[in-house]
């Protein structure tokens, strides 16, 4: 078999005066070879001929007509599907083999007769104008804090002409989520582009049949900042393109990240969000020179950023608690019976009670939680000890493990008196410091020594104990013996 290259050889020898044999011969073919393509100018691949027809009988060729309309009707259906049809049909006519030689045929088919395919058109970006943002999970890469399961969401936001990309963490694709993420984006950018699109959120865009397309939240926000709202068609993910991919892109990067680094746990969450940013100011050190187009081109920032917030107006229950959001959480029994305003930011609770700002509250995730701080409730449960037994929210009184074995020792040692010894030392630590309260804890612990309030109380005392702060005497400085020196080395 003569290859396209030795027929090249062959002419390069020939062009150079060489005789046909010997030209034959260094091209490494027949004379008579040679002959025959130096006669007809072209090279074995173009001689070839195309091969058209079949080696073997097609199997479907009798059915295909009936194949055909089963298609023209239904277009969608997919080759193993019809073959399934055709096994059920006609038992024993074909072999599970033969599955493949009907799937390149109806591959064909939709080549050559089915429907046209939707066609994707390439955009145009101008800087300045468009940026697109979406929430993205991130729950398969495994992150933890502390040794505990992190399950948390990237708002994500990119400029889709230079593709600068930042983000910030949250936990739901609320509207507090959107807000927050969305103004950090814009501060750290430093300016406002013309035009922001999302997909169709629920934070962002009514999902019924109301004449606005857009919530009046969502409007106030991009208002606020002078941008215009926009947001892509039902199911049509490929019209947000751009942060779409930047998902996909920054999400392997960032596993990446964390095999460089060698552990998927972080400390603390600050920790992980300087990881984030120091990942983010990676992806956009390439892009410099076309984010210095769009700043030229992006509007100025609002004076001030707008509260991420949500506001609602509870009353503080019996049981020193409110109700937001389908979570339960403690406040001051100060504020019994009282109506509050709670502020719901994405990752806390404030409390505000007549203009004055009460108490900041972390946010539980979910629905169905509760979270009693035991400072709040602790002076009326120490008078009623007994309602400790069966308090409903009673794990929430564990500050700690240590608390929770300390319980259940005094529970071991004198049932009768556990709570209310244990409710002693709740009081304690509310009155000095948790963390004291655990340490002295801890002492008696690992030393087997019976536990009680006052016991706590004599470890904190001692330790507390301060030396007097000795008094220091500085004696007033003479400036003239600088004067007198600077004279003697000619100075002055």
């Amino acid at each position: 078999m003569v290859s396209d290259q030795q027929v090249r050889r062959l002419m390069t020898f020939i062009n150079k005066k060489n005789s046909l044999v010997i030209s034959a011969a260094r091209a490494g073919m027949d004379e008579k070879t040679a002959r025959k393509y130096c006669k007809r100018g072209k090279l074995p691949s173009q001689l070839k001929k195309e091969h058209i027809w079949r080696t073997r009988k097609d199997p479907f060729e009798e059915i295909w007509s009936e194949v055909y309309q089963y298609l023209d009707v239904n277009p969608g259906l997919e080759a193993k599907t019809l073959f399934e049809f055709l096994q059920r049909k006609d038992s024993g006519s074909f072999q599970d083999g033969q599955l493949r030689t009907l799937q390149r045929r109806v591959k064909v088919w939709r080549a050559t007769e089915g429907p046209p395919k939707e066609v994707f058109f390439p955009q145009r970006h101008h800087p300045g104008r468009l940026c697109e943002s979406d929430f993205t999970y991130l729950t398969k890469l495994g992150i933890s804090i502390g040794r505990q399961s992190f399950p948390h969401l990237i708002y994500h936001f990119c400029l889709t002409y230079s593709n600068w990309e930042t983000g910030t963490i949250c936990f739901s694709e609320s509207y507090q989520a959107l807000s927050e993420g969305l103004q950090n984006a814009l501060w750290k950018l430093g300016g406002v582009p013309e035009m922001h699109r999302t997909d169709r959120l629920s934070a962002a865009v009514h999902q019924d049949l109301n004449p606005e397309k857009f919530t009046d939240r969502y409007r106030g926000l991009l208002g606020h900042y002078g941008m215009r709202p926009a947001m892509i068609q039902a199911e049509k993910a490929n019209e947000n393109g751009d942060i779409e991919q930047r998902h996909y892109r920054f999400k392997k990067a960032l596993d990446q990240a964390l095999m460089l680094r060698g552990s998927r746990n972080f400390d603390s969450r600050e920790e992980y969000e300087k990881f984030l940013g120091r990942l983010f100011s990676q992806l956009n050190a390439g892009r410099q020179k076309r984010l210095q187009e769009e700043m030229a081109e992006l509007r100025p920032l609002a004076r001030c950023r707008l509260d991420d917030c949500q506001e609602k107006v509870v009353r503080v229950g019996p049981a020193s608690t409110i109700r937001i959001l389908h979570n339960t959480y403690s406040v001051n029994s100060r504020l019994i019976g009282e109506m509050v305003k709670v502020r719901i930011y994405v990752q806390h609770l404030q409390v505000w009670y007549g203009q004055k700002h009460i108490d900041t509250l972390p946010r539980l995730k979910g629905e169905g939680g509760h979270r009693v701080n035991y400072r709040h409730i602790i002076d009326w449960l120490l008078r009623k000890p007994g309602a400790f037994e069966e308090y409903r929210y009673r794990k929430d009184l564990y500050p700690s493990t240590v608390f929770r074995v300390a319980y259940d020792i005094l529970k071991k040692d004198n049932p009768n008196t556990a709570n209310k010894k244990y409710l002693q030392i709740l009081h304690l630590a509310a009155q000095e410091s948790e963390v004291e309260v655990q340490r002295a804890l801890e002492m008696l612990l690992n030393e087997r020594q019976s536990i009680s309030a006052d016991r706590l109380r004599e470890l904190l005392e001692t330790e507390n104990k301060i030396e007097a702060i000795p008094e220091i005497q500085i004696p007033e400085i003479d400036l003239q013996v600088y004067d007198r020196f600077l004279q003697a080395q000619g100075v002055l």
